[in-house]
């Protein structure tokens, strides 16, 4: 068989994990990653200092060819959505696993989550495969604690400060490809930006972006 035609019905069947994000402006990005590697170097956590400060709206996993199509709708919802003040204030956790800053203006955030539901079915691999939806958002500091990681270090950060605010203007899609390869060891990259949907607020466009689902 053709070596071309391998490795185009391959892509075919290849996919990503997306993450679709809103991401702190360069001031507040900067003072987030201070917070992470103060962290990391306390409570040895090498992931904390290495992961990218952001807020996930949804998660999920589709093939690449749907990409296009994906980011076309994306691109309308984004396009009649209106910029708005994300603010943070303090710490909290998942127990007993997470630490993260919490979104003090939760609702604005949800209320954005809730007009990308429309587009669950673009973000739908397969019925074992559905995209998770972030309704409780959150800026994660640390995650997959050990038992005296998260018990040291929420007793210290359920009673420290922590303060902030940025304007969101636009959210990214991420996208890292997965595959492991033919000896079982596992090939994942990392996430890359894939594109960046601006918040327009043009009356009408969510509407019209709803027929092409």
């Amino acid at each position: 068989m053709n070596n071309h035609l391998i490795e185009k019905d391959l892509y075919k069947y290849a996919y990503n994990e997306y993450l679709l994000v809103l991401k702190p402006n360069e001031n507040l990005h900067e003072k987030i990653l201070r917070a992470k590697e103060e962290f990391s170097k306390k409570y040895k956590i090498l992931s904390a200092k290495h992961s990218y400060p952001h807020i996930t709206l949804v998660n999920f996993l589709q093939f690449k060819m749907m990409e296009n199509r994906l980011v076309n709708h994306l691109n309308t919802i984004a396009a009649g959505y209106h910029p708005f003040t994300v603010s943070l204030k303090n710490y909290g956790s998942f127990p007993s696993h997470s630490i993260f800053v919490n979104i003090e203006s939760k609702q604005q955030v949800q209320n954005l989550v809730k007009e990308l539901k429309p587009a669950q079915q673009l973000m739908t691999l397969n019925k074992d495969n559905k995209p998770h939806f972030f309704n409780d958002p959150h800026l994660t500091i640390a995650r997959k604690l050990l038992p005296w990681q998260y018990e040291q270090s929420w007793n210290e950060y359920s009673h420290r400060h922590f303060t902030g605010h940025f304007m969101a203007e636009s959210m990214l899609l991420l996208k890292r490809s997965l595959a492991v390869g033919a000896d079982g060891q596992n090939l994942t990259g990392k996430y890359q930006i894939a594109r960046q949907f601006k918040f327009m607020n043009l009356p009408g466009a969510t509407k019209q972006g709803e027929l092409f689902v």
